[in-house]
């Protein structure tokens, strides 16, 4: 049985810890690995040889920082069919989709080659009498990550590549659920220069979490999770005088208007709510027609377009989606279905009892339609995060904005309308954080900033972009005042041959 290592100072390093996570095989339902729980010595080793590292690299120019980010750009191009398919073997998602995963990541990476620029500070000159001030961004020091199964390389890049960038050191507790792809990367950024004990990977459940939480050289958290670990990282990690973002749950909502071409919204739809099995937590399982001719027509081609979705291994280049990670998380998304159903929603179409002929023993839900979903069901309030789509009808435009607005959560929302003026007041009106205007999944690009709302994000900064880079420095502002003639035995004049 395989045997996933932790990655410290440099090297793979077996846990002695004596406990292990199961990797499954989602495609097979089988046990293909086992992942060591790291315990809080072993944290604690893997931050002293990242608070090691970290000086000799924050000394080390931001354009030769910027080079390593250039390397490995290059070398995870070079890897990408190999990373694709390590992560798809792992997670179940499509080959395709495990590599837009990747994709996203790098386009991080390479906001991070402009590191140079993005640090440059402020400079006022004659802010008083012969006084100037100007500001320097520097370093927190060590830094950590805990990241989600759901996307274990973007997530990680993300973080790792912002931070490190900007001359932190940087541990990473990826979802044991499909750690491999995290230590890969690691591996990569120490073929692409990096000195070793600058990026490190722990692998490991709440007693790492804990570790890295409460240790005071850990100057920063961030984190992407379920809403209530969120706020559990964010009180115990700002109690502890840490740095904290953490992104949460989400329930992205489509409004759709009556004048919205509903042949790009049923397929902007169906690949939202149905791509990589739901499991995005900018996935959009709500949509909102406005009106009851829109609501009519759009289940009718909704229902017609899920009967066409095909499921089927990760491997399958025809496929729309694969398996879900796990048997447990298949298993919660049909107590869901279950829910909605006893709650009075129409289940239109039932994805419960997909198998696959040939892999029985996987973990795969076939696409899931309700219709009639009324806001009071606890299956609407919560976050399914699974192939289902809930129709939830408006009457009107101001309903309908209601609807993601006071909604627990706030991640992303989107509008689909041929109405420039009504998108306008949608997006300034709306109370979430991330917006799209006839567009499905609103994640920005990775020089403008990622980050959501309400129960979505406990924290004051964002992810990625020039957020990114103020959350993993801290500013040093100078005042200066030169003063004229000598000092002790000293001249600060400039000499002359008078």
């Amino acid at each position: 049985m395989r045997r996933i290592d932790h990655f410290v100072n440099g090297k793979l390093l077996e846990g002695n810890s004596g406990r292990f996570g199961e990797v499954f095989d989602p495609n097979t339902g089988l046990v293909q690995a086992h992942v060591g729980l790291a315990s809080a010595g072993e944290v604690q080793a893997a931050i002293a040889s990242a608070a090691a590292a970290q000086p000799d690299w924050a000394a080390t120019n931001p354009q030769r920082r910027a080079r390593v980010m250039f390397e490995f750009k290059r070398l995870i191009e070079r890897d990408m069919n190999a990373l694709a398919e390590l992560l798809s073997s792992e997670h179940g998602k499509i080959i395709a989709d495990s590599k837009g995963d990747i994709q996203r990541g790098l386009e991080v990476i390479e906001f991070a080659c402009g590191i140079p620029h993005v640090l440059k500070g402020e400079y006022t000159e004659g802010a008083g009498p012969g006084i100037d001030v100007y500001s320097m961004r520097q370093p927190l020091g060590v830094c950590a990550g805990i990241t989600p199964f759901n996307f274990p390389a973007m997530i990680p890049m993300w973080m790792f590549g912002m931070a490190i960038a900007c001359g932190n050191a940087f541990i990473v507790k990826p979802s044991e659920r499909d750690p491999s792809v995290p230590l890969r990367l690691a591996e990569l950024m120490i073929e692409a220069g990096l000195p070793p004990g600058v990026l490190n990977v722990v692998h490991g459940d709440k007693v790492a979490v804990d570790a890295l939480l409460t240790h005071p050289d850990v100057r920063a958290i961030s984190f992407v999770g379920s809403s209530d670990i969120a706020q559990y990282i964010y009180s115990t990690g700002a109690a502890h005088g840490k740095r904290v973002q953490a992104m949460g749950g989400a329930k992205n909502h489509g409004i759709v208007l009556p004048d919205a071409d509903l042949d790009q919204v049923v397929k902007d739809l169906v690949g939202a709510a149905f791509g990589s099995a739901g499991e995005r937590c900018m996935a959009l399982p709500v949509v909102v027609p406005v009106g009851a001719r829109t609501a009519g027509e759009l289940r009718e081609r909704l229902v017609e377009e899920a009967g066409k979705l095909r499921v089927g291994v990760s491997s399958d280049s025809g496929a729309h989606y694969g398996p879900v990670v796990t048997a447990a998380h298949r298993d919660k998304i049909k107590s869901y279905i279950q829910m909605g159903v006893e709650e009075g929603a129409e289940l239109v179409v039932d994805g419960r009892e997909l198998s696959l002929q040939g892999h029985e023993g996987g973990f795969f839900i076939g696409p899931s339609l309700f219709d009639h979903v009324k806001p009071a069901m606890r299956s609407y309030q919560e976050e399914i995060f699974g192939p289902v789509l809930q129709i939830v009808r408006a009457e009107s435009f101001e309903e309908a904005l209601s609807l993601p607005s006071q909604h627990q959560y706030g991640n992303g929302v989107a509008i689909f309308t041929r109405n420039g003026r009504a998108a306008r007041e949608f997006a300034a009106r709306v109370n979430v954080g991330m917006v799209g205007i006839n567009v499905p999944i609103p994640v920005p690009v990775a020089y403008h900033t990622f980050g959501g709302w309400k129960r979505s994000a406990f924290g004051d900064v964002n992810q990625h972009g020039p957020e990114g880079m103020r959350f993993y420095t801290k500013v040093k502002t100078i005042t200066a005042r030169w003063p004229e003639g000598d000092v002790g035995d000293q001249s600060f004049v400039i000499p002359t041959m008078r």
